[in-house]
């Protein structure tokens, strides 16, 4: 279903709905309700509520349609299903006249800005289920008039906004090893995207923000030459900076035959780490700046995961970061940033940006979004952009595996000229995240292999299966601790997906192994010793070929029932479809072996998929872990951060 994630099957099962009413809806869906009598469409909804809805809009203007008609069920507005209230806002008649409001104008119910969240009741729940269900039946983008009167026109075709769109993401581990990336290792897996390739391009942020601009209708969009992905994602270590200037020195010249524009949109991640370029990300938008001058908005969308100090926001205009992790809202958040960016563009919006860093650093297994304290620290951000009109609230968890000098967390807020709400956001939220640093940044203690695997068996003999056992630890891929324990105990049925073993690999081609051929052959704990020794397995191979992005993947049968997955480098496993392929069932499996901290909880944990879920450490006080302080940063301000040493100042 769009926009949810889900399935529409399984939201007509919670609302109960039966599938033959909700497959009735869409094909009655804008058709007068005619099964009785003649009812006029004019009379569906009162001027009163029209005149409602559009004030609502007014006070929440960067909101998306479906998120405000929740908002205003929640604020007891008036109730409608979503297509209703956009037809409002995109019909062609003229609305009521209405009365400007800014911050006032319009009394809301009475709601605490910073208490207990709202309890829904089952009736409302369903209302708005039933509404998400009616918005996925009938969804059909309106664009706005044309030469409105009052609104800026940009400089593209008949008067569109010309906005180029350039993505540079990299999670970036300095302490993995692997050695340095260079051009190479950002295009071995594919050339870099350009035009239509890369607007047209499957990642979320960049998805969200170009359906967004092209729902608006009056947006023309101009892709820059970027790099598509690193070989090896977030398992590799530092980009040199002659790769990182090929790559801005090709979107620059793009731009400068694109120009003029009247936007630039920037899809970045906030963790890319460079050989001599303290902050990446603050560089890229400065040197899109020099080019576009300061007038030009600069907005981009961010990982939750970055990096970032005031350095990004006085060059750009706006920042959007996730809220969640696993990274539900990536698509919203490029959605926020195209909207964000037309109001700017239209002379709608004034950006005003503060900036507050923490001085605190965590490990990224503890930023789950799903457990207190991080899941308080995002509703304390949402709770300030629900309640304040043009209000947006970004918060950093930063990435303790890139040594940089802006490591840490940092709070961003933006506002439409108001410096004074902006400084009163960005405090109060920096503040939350001050109180709670014991629970937000101490070291955590989890299972280690031996316990972890005990766990295990005494799961699969309670039939509380399948079972998830999480290497969160484990950046490289080919930590074998947990796959020695498993083989030690003859644990069954075991899917270890997936181990990096780049020169098992290579053996396998280069013996022409073919499917079916006897396995026999030490993989894993090749790049150290928190890796972990080689483990011996001797099976059988059931499949190579090409899977996720890489040419090379091997299938291993061995032990009983067990498949071990080889990958040439480090490969996370996010959801059980990942792992219908080779003839393998993820359903037939009892204990699924992944290298991830928090993303695997999209497919076996939030979903209800796994029924016992243990995240397994390491025997040592290594990189990956929670045990920070056995890392040697060199340029990091390690000693002024929590938990490593006494930060200057009790609060930011």
């Amino acid at each position: 279903m769009s926009g949810t994630e889900l399935p529409t099957r399984r939201i007509v099962g919670w609302v109960g709905v039966a599938r033959g009413k909700f497959y009735a809806w869409q094909q009655r869906c804008g058709q007068a309700n005619e099964h009785n009598a003649l009812v006029p469409g004019d009379h569906w909804i009162t001027d009163d509520e029209w005149r409602r809805i559009i004030e609502f809009q007014q006070l929440f203007p960067l909101e998306g349609y479906r998120w405000l008609t929740f908002m205003m069920l929640d604020h007891d507005v008036v109730a409608v299903r979503p297509s209703t209230r956009r037809g409002c806002w995109c019909s062609s008649a003229a609305p009521p006249a209405l009365t400007p409001s800014v911050r006032r104008g319009y009394t809301l119910q009475s709601r605490p800005l910073l208490g207990a969240p709202m309890s829904a009741t089952p009736r409302l729940l369903c209302l708005v289920l039933s509404a998400c269900l009616l918005a996925s039946a009938c969804n059909t983008p309106a664009s706005p008039p044309a030469g409105a009167p009052g609104v800026r026109t940009g400089s593209g075709t008949a008067g569109k906004f010309k906005v180029a769109v350039m993505r540079f993401q990299h999670e970036t581990c300095t302490f993995c090893p692997g050695g340095d990336m260079g051009v190479e290792d950002w295009t071995r897996l594919g050339p870099p995207l350009k035009g239509d390739a890369l607007v047209n391009h499957d990642d979320t942020y960049v998805s969200g923000f170009v359906s967004m601009a092209r729902e608006f209708g009056d947006i023309e969009l101009v892709g820059l030459t970027s790099p598509d992905e690193a070989f090896g994602g977030s398992s590799r270590a530092w980009t040199t900076q002659a790769a990182f200037d090929h790559f801005i020195d090709l979107m620059r010249t793009d731009l400068t035959a694109a120009m003029p524009v009247d936007g630039v949109y920037l899809a970045l991640h906030g963790a890319m780490a460079v050989r001599g370029v303290p902050r990446p990300e603050a560089e890229i938008a400065r040197r899109i700046r020099d080019l576009v001058g300061p007038t030009v908005p600069i907005v981009g969308t961010f990982d939750l995961h970055g990096n970032e100090d005031a350095a990004f926001l006085e060059v750009a205009d706006g920042s959007f970061v996730t809220k969640h992790f696993p990274h539900y809202d990536s698509w919203f958040q490029g959605e926020r940033a195209a909207t964000f960016m037309r109001r700017i563009m239209r002379g709608e919006y004034t950006a005003v940006r503060v900036t507050k860093t923490v001085p605190v650093v965590t490990a990224t297994v503890l930023q789950w979004t799903g457990a207190s304290p991080v899941m308080d620290i995002m509703a304390r951000a949402r709770r300030w952009e629900d309640q304040y009109p043009g209000v947006f609230v970004s918060v950093f968890l930063g990435f303790p595996w890139a040594d940089v000098p802006d490591i840490g967390t940092t709070v961003q807020v933006m506002t439409n000229g108001d410096p004074a709400l902006a400084e009163e956001a960005a405090s109060d939220v920096a503040s939350l995240i001050w109180r709670v640093r014991e629970r937000y940044a101490s070291p955590t203690s989890f299972p280690l292999p031996a316990d972890a695997v005990r766990r295990t068996q005494e799961a699969i003999q309670t039939g509380a299966t399948p079972v998830v056992l999480a290497d969160y630890w484990d950046r490289p891929g080919d930590g074998t601790w947990t796959l020695a324990e498993l083989v030690s105990k003859e644990v069954g049925g075991v899917l270890y997906a997936a181990l990096t073993d780049a020169p098992a690999l290579d053996a396998i081609w280069a013996a022409d192994l073919q499917p079916g051929a006897p396995f026999d052959r030490a993989v894993g704990g090749y790049t150290g010793e928190p890796a972990g020794p080689p483990v011996r397995i001797t099976g059988t191979l059931r499949w190579k070929g090409a899977r996720w992005g890489y040419e090379r993947v091997a299938v291993i049968d061995f032990g009983a029932g067990n498949v071990l997955i080889l990958t040439p480098a480090y490969q996370q496993i996010t959801m059980p479809e990942q792992l219908r392929f080779a003839g393998l069932e993820p359903d037939a499996f009892k204990v699924f072996v992944l290298k991830t901290r928090a993303h695997f909880r999209r497919g076996f944990d939030d979903t209800g998929y796994a029924r016992t879920i243990l995240l397994v450490d390491a025997p040592g006080d290594w990189f990956g872990t929670t045990r920070l302080k056995a890392l040697r940063y060199e340029h990091a301000p390690i000693g002024a951060l929590y938990p490593f040493g006494t930060p200057q100042a009790p609060l930011p």
